[in-house]
């Protein structure tokens, strides 16, 4: 039975390009409460009647969502629980997960990105069983973003954790800061890519990579 190996949250964030942010001490329920107020002042800074039954509770619902779920990627303890196994089957193909959901918020607007990754490494000794890339995404993803940092800190967890330099991440994403505000184009896309070892210096790997995106 492959040996089985499991990686502490403070480990893996340790060796991901960081996110800017400052700890603050506060606990998850600080947090809420801390925001629920100050969205609440925001509310009535722009004339809506937080009197009203629809309006009412919207601080509140606003701050759980921030803290519990669209931000979730900021609290190490959301880190998903990540093992992954000996390669004793000795694979050396490109193993590929497509069509990734993306559900991010851009970090200057604070606004919605969304679109799909596709993500692949080339096992060296190390495998993961597939839905854990599923999980590193999403918990990259929530938390706010730039889309480049995005796709770098998705490769920097996989090299680390696989121990292989052949990795490669491909994102095309909405900005809605594009599509709400500003220019207001509501077709357009923005790709980017990570492209490390043998996905970055073989051209028949990096063809074959980007014939799954």
């Amino acid at each position: 039975m492959a040996k089985k190996y499991r990686f502490s949250p403070e480990e893996i964030l340790s060796h991901v390009r960081a996110t800017p942010v400052i700890p603050n001490g506060r606990s998850e329920d600080e947090k809420i409460e801390q925001i629920t107020e100050h969205f609440r002042k925001i509310m009535e800074i722009l004339g809506l009647d937080l009197t009203n039954e629809s309006l009412r509770q919207s601080p509140e619902r606003v701050a759980k969502m921030f803290v519990s779920e669209l931000f979730s990627g900021l609290n190490k303890e959301s880190f998903p629980d990540l093992t992954v196994i000996d390669n004793d089957m000795e694979y050396d193909q490109m193993v590929v997960v497509r069509e990734i959901g993306i559900m991010s918020t851009c970090e200057h607007h604070f606004v919605t990105i969304s679109g799909k990754a596709t993500i692949a490494y080339i096992p060296n000794k190390k495998v993961i069983g597939l839905s854990k890339i599923n999980r590193i995404a999403k918990y990259f993803s929530r938390r706010p973003q730039v889309q480049e940092r995005l796709t770098k800190q998705i490769a920097d967890c996989l090299v680390y954790v696989l121990e292989t330099e052949n990795v490669a991440v491909h994102i095309n994403a909405k900005h809605y800061c594009v599509v709400s505000r500003g220019v207001e184009d509501i077709n357009s896309t923005t790709t980017t890519n990570d492209l490390r070892g043998e996905f970055r210096t073989s051209p028949e790997t990096r063809a074959e990579f980007f014939s799954h995106c």
